[in-house]
């Protein structure tokens, strides 16, 4: 079974390019952080209330996805709430997704193609190898969107962070983001860590908007 990290890339990914769809950098810094904390409470080694976020059992879980963030928020002085460690993580998400997208090409699920731009560059594309992994986590979350019935955990998990980074607009219509942005809201309110990483991304958002325009 993928991680949420692994999930979130492949939802990212474009399916006729190999490219991502663009999403703001910091939503889906967010996005990952987010990821990796709801592995770790699925792992039963952290725990999260409206307050605090905390450590029940600092034992490595022997993934090197989980194991760095779980180290280090067992290591850190005081506690914390689970705002301050999505944003926290968040800074440190760059070495996250580049060893997401190894294992995705580990597992046989992307390659790699180089490409030269304009003959001085190079862009890195990640294509799916057979197409059936990105897909299964899109018709999972369609599924999850334009029905009714009550999500897997999973699922709430991956809607949570998809929405949180903005990745709807990008896969959706405005018709049919229209249609199910009830739905994506009944389903974020399911999750507390979900919920924190879109006012994380909201905080993030907001501070750059003043510092672009200070007020008056």
């Amino acid at each position: 079974m993928l991680r949420f990290p692994e999930e979130i890339m492949l939802l990212l990914l474009d399916d006729e390019g190999g490219d991502f769809v663009r999403v703001p950098e910091w939503s889906v810094q967010c996005a990952l952080a987010g990821a990796v904390l709801m592995d770790l409470a699925l792992e039963n080694r952290i725990d999260t209330d409206p307050n605090w976020l905390t450590v029940i059992d600092p034992t490595p879980v022997g993934d090197d996805l989980l194991d760095p963030t779980l180290e280090r928020i067992a290591q850190a002085d005081g506690e914390r709430d689970t705002r301050f460690w999505i944003q926290d993580i968040a800074q440190r998400a760059g070495p996250i997704r580049e060893r997401v997208l190894e294992r995705l090409v580990e597992h046989g699920i992307l390659h790699v193609r180089d490409e030269k731009l304009l003959w001085v560059f190079q862009s890195r594309r990640y294509p799916a190898v057979d197409g059936k992994a990105d897909r299964e986590v899109k018709l999972r979350i369609m599924e999850v969107l334009f029905s009714d019935e009550i999500p897997d955990p999973r699922d709430i998990v991956i809607v949570c962070l998809a929405e949180a980074c903005g990745i709807f607009r990008e896969l959706l219509s405005r018709r049919e983001l229209e249609h199910v942005t009830g739905r994506i809201e009944q389903v974020r309110k399911l999750d507390l860590i979900g919920r924190e990483v879109s006012q994380a991304v909201w905080d993030i958002e907001t501070s750059l908007a003043l510092t672009m325009h200070p007020l008056m």
